[in-house]
């Protein structure tokens, strides 16, 4: 189905022309504005958000684990250095899909705060406490085993525990949902 003549948003933050348009259904949208459905969100959407917001806090949490491990620093530092660079790549990934939509960078910057902050912030929390819970992962080196298998883990937990909130979000117009209207 083309969808080059309908994709226009509106300021309520619908689209234009789907008033009387049919077919959504077996593509994925929700013609109803975030701001208002109350229509569930699938679990499989809030997977795909959580797993998109993952994909950048992971690139950002394992350079800066592998950076504070790397040069031997304590683990308080190493996780704020972490969750400094999850945050980085976790709103460059949402900004890129999002300027690619034609927006300004000002406007795709707003929707990549609006639309991460919260994921991204639980996701930290979630993995980094597991991090520091697990017996010698901070300390372990880059070449152990236990560095990774803590690693891999902590990203697991964060994944699964941030999805139901994510979801949450989303059902109620906000989190993923503000950035529905750009990925067209």
């Amino acid at each position: 189905m083309d969808h080059s003549t309908h994709h226009h948003p509106r300021p309520d933050g619908g689209h234009a022309d789907h008033d009387g348009h049919t077919g959504h259904g077996q593509h994925g949208h929700d013609v109803t504005p975030a701001s208002t459905s109350t229509a569930p969100t699938s679990w499989a959407m809030a997977a795909q958000a959580t797993l998109h917001c993952l994909t950048g806090c992971a690139i950002g949490e394992v350079l800066g684990m592998v950076i504070g491990t790397a040069l031997g620093w304590p683990a308080w530092p190493t996780v704020i250095l972490a969750v400094a660079l999850a945050f980085v790549f976790g709103y460059a990934l949402t900004m890129r899909g999002v300027l690619r939509a034609g927006v300004g960078f000002c406007t795709a910057l707003k929707v990549a705060l609006a639309a991460d902050t919260v994921s991204i912030a639980v996701m930290e929390i979630l993995d980094n406490a597991v991090m520091l819970a697990v017996p010698g992962a901070m300390d372990a080196g880059l070449t152990n085993w236990v560095f990774w298998a803590s690693l891999a883990f902590a990203l697991l937990v964060a994944f699964v525990l941030t999805t139901p909130i994510n979801r949450w979000l989303i059902s109620r117009g906000k989190g993923h949902a503000v950035i529905h209207q750009y990925h067209h």
